[in-house]
């Protein structure tokens, strides 16, 4: 059996020297025991740091489950800036999985009817947070539309408005989506389609 997954395989002195700086078997085990844990410390809080986040986008995953009733895991958003406003699209990922598109299509026109009324309690939900640029979008409801369609593996829902700070708020909303799902702007669309 090898050494510990952890410790680091050093080819040759680290400091490029040709003998070591200390003598004596003690002195050797306590430099490799330093750099065994420097390694390890720094090497861990990286790790960490990575383990975190997976398990914070896992769990967002698992509500965005819940509440859009779609695999997150098995489908695509994207969330596009528009210079009136923007688009969220949502496709499954297989043209042949029928429920997944059935459920993606129902999940997108609840959304539009939810927030023509000002109710973004949906995303605070799959975010388990206030979501930037709904303070906005609520107050300015009545000058925003939205406008959900069908898309051949799911749909989508077109954002507009003619109100700069509306237009804002809802670009605070889509830059925030983009980020905490992973997702695509407009450089994932295909051309001529808005």
């Amino acid at each position: 059996m090898g050494p510990p997954a952890f410790a680091p395989q050093l080819k040759r002195d680290p400091l490029g020297a040709h003998k070591p700086s200390m003598t004596g078997t003690h002195a050797k085990g306590m430099s490799a025991v330093a750099l065994i844990l420097a390694f390890t410390t720094c090497g861990g809080r990286g790790d960490s740091g990575a383990r975190q986040a997976d398990t914070a986008f896992a769990a967002m995953q698992a509500r965005g489950q819940m509440v859009m009733g779609v695999d997150q895991y098995a489908s695509a958003h994207v969330f596009e800036d528009l210079e009136d406003g923007g688009r969220i699209v949502l496709d499954a990922d297989s043209a042949i999985d029928a429920a997944a598109i059935v459920a993606i299509r129902h999940h997108m026109r609840d959304i539009a009817v939810a927030f023509r009324a000002g109710d973004f309690a949906r995303p605070f939900d799959v975010h388990a947070q206030v979501v930037p640029g709904t303070a906005i979008m609520m107050a300015r409801r009545t000058q925003i539309t939205y406008e959900a369609s069908d898309r051949p593996r799911g749909a989508e829902v077109r954002i507009r408005t003619k109100d700069a700070a509306a237009v804002a708020g809802i670009h605070a909303f889509l830059a925030f989506q983009r980020t905490a799902h992973h997702a695509a702007g407009h450089e994932a669309m295909s051309s001529g389609v808005h």
